[in-house]
């Protein structure tokens, strides 16, 4: 068999399809014309319905939001519709003409579609493997609007064609554009021109101007997100800018009348109250059903809409924020404030508040702060301790809170090293109340809410590493690195109050974050759930550093020195924990706090981000509003405790982590002994000494590894002069002397050791005969050795039941007291003597 070459093939190919390709080109112009002639045929025979009767049109069922009960209607999407036909002739030229240049450009010259469009839809949704792309001519929008059901099948598709073409031959264009302007959606109950100019510029349609009628137009594509009252005010304006170019690139407006238009200021009336609970929160359902579900289906699928939303809580919420109002604006001048609380066991939003007043015009208080990125000032810093805790470092860390020049550009003075530096180059962050503390803990640190050790500290704890920290904990805004530096921590970056009070959420998880939602359950029609809650855990900080931060932050005593003993911070008995921010230029001030059940974070300041009066910090402005919503949720709630903290032997490591700042070259001592510690020796008698010498801490630790060997050159460290120097300075103030060895024990602690261990026996019940449940069981502890004893544990399966600090050292109890269930069960005792030594002895106990 003889094979022909590629070439030859390529050849024989481009013969065979020049010989038949006239053949083809009848075939298929003959089946386009058949098609076309039976369409045709099928448009002549199609009824077109009444259009005279608005209620034999397709029937619009609405979409319902409820609170987390299910009972409370928060809002109907269709509750009071509004719809008012007016006449062509009484809708203005620059409304008309807006509407085509963006939603059909060829509205005058084709007869009902576009075959263009429509290829392009169909070769869009085969690609998709669906039906979401439209193509529709203002034609078929009329008839999709107002004759047809939302199903998206080729059935419905063909009969909206078919109408369409009905419509273009039995009404004129003005007719069918005049259809078209009375029948759209612009947003929640408000459907045609009338309605939509009406409502948003109190005008007839008529009488608005060209910047007006291009904003209205810009509404149909999507009008929950591009609402006027929703949080997308920047993305309105860009789509209305969008539809002014198409009018002037189609002829309808000249450059001139373009640009006039573009600058023109626009100002919305505020949103009419119609039968709406918490506005901000059912806004930002509605905009993730449209995003999630479209607007179509949010307009038309009769969704029951169950949210995560305790109405009582946001009912008194709204009534606190109210009533702080005037004193906030007029005391403080913060015309605005924001709240967001949750659940932090599970992400669910139980109130959301987004601005004092929603339907405030002179405020713009339709705007949603807090889903808008602001500066959170110092509520940031927990972000920081916590990826330094990760990395090693201790609560009881010390640093120095002396002047500091951050900026390697200028020398510790804050002096320009070069002529190309500028002096506000150099980064030298003052305290809030421009004072210094010397050495101080991380735990005040955080707690008192220094800015110059909290630059160390993130500077510790890596400025890459705390953003990812930020990121896992749900933080979103943080993405371009690039822009951030050591600042970042006094607040320097962007984020939303939505993200802050839940990434706080997970200190009071203890690491764990649930992802944030906002819906329970959401069921169609039919009843048919389609969307429900999902429990998404995942550990992103590890437990005992969750903790370090919440023991933080609720520690009255660590912060008392900058809020004082009895501030708003301070909840008694009760546990809370709570941060505060206030930005360098007061234009935003943050409260946020917690509970083991509940998150609460606020935000006050102005929307146009001008200052509030300056001096006045989140303590003594927002902080008084947050205390009011948090007291009245810790009314109606029962108390739950934080976790405490356990405890760790910080005698192992550099003396900088156990918040020893006189030195680094650290020996142990036994207290009883005054000798140098060994293994035996217990932590109670362990005390840390240092060799006097006073450095930055980076002399003592590598900043990447704390707890690891020290380093060898601490001058290569880029921040090393920049700390050092002005350590050494304030060191030259105090009367301390260094270099001191003199102290040093040369013996080694011989009071503990294992031959001065007790000795111990046991007397009292029998434990070599079996006992029942309800026998009383009693043992006395006596002990031989050179030091009597102090105090006996007494512990069965592992499980402490009781103690004795009293000779002669007898414990009792009754098994079935303790849930002894085993045949056979462990007792131990702890013996310790009056100097800490210890012995442990064990034995059975036999239940029959």
């Amino acid at each position: 068999m003889v094979h022909a070459t590629p070439k030859k093939r390529s050849k024989t190919k481009r013969f065979l399809f020049r010989k038949h390709f006239k053949s083809l080109l009848f075939l298929s112009g003959s089946a386009f014309f058949a098609m076309g002639g039976v369409f045709l045929l099928m448009v002549s025979f199609v009824q077109l319905p009444d259009f005279e009767n608005f209620n034999d049109r397709k029937i619009v069922e609405s979409t319902k939001i409820y609170d987390r009960t299910g009972k409370i209607l928060l809002y109907d999407v269709h509750e009071g519709i509004k719809r008012t036909m007016v006449p062509f002739e009484a809708i203005a030229p620059e409304l008309k003409n807006a509407t085509i240049a963006v939603e059909d450009a060829n509205f005058y010259h084709h007869y009902g579609v576009e075959p263009k469009s429509i290829l392009r839809a169909i070769i869009a949704n085969i690609s998709e493997g669906g039906f979401s792309q439209g193509g529709s001519t203002i034609t078929q929008q009329v008839v999709k609007n107002t004759l047809l059901t939302s199903d998206k099948n080729l059935t419905r598709k063909f009969k909206e064609l078919l109408l369409s073409f009905k419509l273009e031959q039995a009404f004129t264009k003005e007719e069918i554009l005049e259809l078209y302007l009375n029948e759209i959606p612009y947003g929640g109950n408000i459907y045609g021109v009338a309605e939509a100019s009406r409502v948003f510029f109190g005008k007839e349609p008529r009488d608005v101007t060209l910047a007006q009628a291009a904003y209205i137009a810009a509404l149909p594509k999507a009008p929950t997100f591009y609402s006027p009252y929703g949080n997308n005010r920047k993305n309105l304006d860009a789509r209305k800018d969008f539809v002014l170019k198409r009018m002037r690139e189609l002829g309808f407006i000249d450059e001139v009348t373009y640009v006039s238009a573009q600058k023109e200021k626009v100002e919305f009336l505020p949103r009419e109250p119609r039968g709406i609970k918490a506005p901000h929160f059912v806004v930002w359902i509605k905009e993730y059903l449209a995003e999630k579900y479209g607007e179509q289906a949010l307009d038309e699928n009769g969704y029951r809409v169950i949210t995560t939303l305790d109405y009582e809580l946001q009912k008194k919420a709204e009534e606190i924020v109210s009533d702080h109002a005037a004193n906030m604006e007029t005391k403080f001048g913060a015309k605005n404030m924001a709240l967001v609380a949750m659940d932090p066991k599970n992400g669910q939003v139980l109130a959301m508040i987004g601005s004092r007043d929603y339907f405030e015009t002179t405020n713009d208080g339709n705007f949603n702060v807090a889903l808008a990125y602001r500066q959170p000032g110092s509520t940031f810093k927990p972000f920081a301790y916590a990826t330094a805790f990760k990395k090693g470092y201790t609560p009881e860390t010390v640093l120095f809170d002396v002047p500091t020049n951050f900026s390697t550009d200028c020398d510790w003075h804050g002096v320009p090293l070069t002529p190309a530096t500028k002096k506000e180059d150099c980064y030298t962050p003052e305290n809030y109340e421009g004072g210094y503390r010397g050495p101080i803990s991380m735990r005040s640190s955080l707690a008192q809410s220094r800015n110059i050790t909290s630059v160390k500290t993130l500077y510790l704890a890596g400025l890459k590493d705390t953003i990812a920290t930020a990121r896992r904990m749900g933080i979103t805004s943080l993405n371009d690195e690039s822009r951030f530096g050591l600042s970042l921590v006094l607040g320097g970056g962007e984020v939303s109050l939505l993200d802050m009070t839940g990434a706080y959420g997970v200190f009071a998880n203890d690491g764990v974050k649930n992802k944030t939602t906002a819906i329970l359950r959401i069921e169609d029609k039919a009843g048919k759930i389609i969307e429900e809650f999902q429990e998404s855990r995942e550990e992103v900080l590890p437990t005992e550093v969750a903790r370090q931060i919440t023991s933080i932050l609720s520690d009255n005593k660590a912060r008392t020195p900058t809020f004082g003993a009895n501030s708003a911070l301070y909840f008694g008995g009760k546990d809370v924990a709570v941060k505060t921010g206030t930005t360098n230029n007061y234009k935003d001030v943050w409260t946020i706090g917690y509970t083991p059940k509940i998150v609460l974070g606020m935000w006050a300041g102005n929307n146009d981000a001008t200052p509030i009066k300056k001096g006045n910090s989140a303590g003594f402005t927002v902080t008084l509003v947050w205390r009011a919503v948090m007291d009245d949720i810790l009314r109606k709630t029962s108390p739950e405790k934080f976790i405490p903290l356990e405890n760790e032997d910080l005698t192992a490591l550099p003396a900088s982590l156990q918040g020893i700042w006189q030195g680094g070259e650290k020996y142990v001592v036994d207290t009883i002994s005054g000798k140098l510690a060994t293994p035996n020796t217990p932590v109670q008698t362990k005390v840390i000494r240092v060799v006097p010498e006073v450095h930055t801490i980076l002399k003592w630790i590598k900043k990447d590894d704390p707890r690891g060997a020290p380093p060898t050159n601490p001058q290569n460290d880029a921040q090393f002069v920049l700390w050092e120097e002005p350590v050494r300075a304030w060191f030259a103030k105090q009367s301390f002397p260094e270099g001191d060895r003199s102290g040093i024990p040369t013996e080694y602690d011989n009071v503990h050791t294992p031959e001065s261990s007790p000795i111990i026996s046991l007397s009292g019940s029998d434990l070599a005969v079996p006992h029942t449940k309800a026998d009383r069981i009693s043992i006395t502890v006596g002990s031989t050795g050179p030091y009597p004893l102090s105090r006996v544990e007494l512990y069965v399966n592992g499980v402490f039941v009781d103690k004795s600090t009293q000779p002669p050292f007898t414990i009792s109890f009754i098994p079935e007291n303790i849930d002894v269930s085993n045949p056979e069960n462990e007792i131990t005792i702890i013996a310790y003597d009056s100097v800490f030594n210890k012995s442990t002895v064990s034995t059975k106990l036999k239940i029959q």
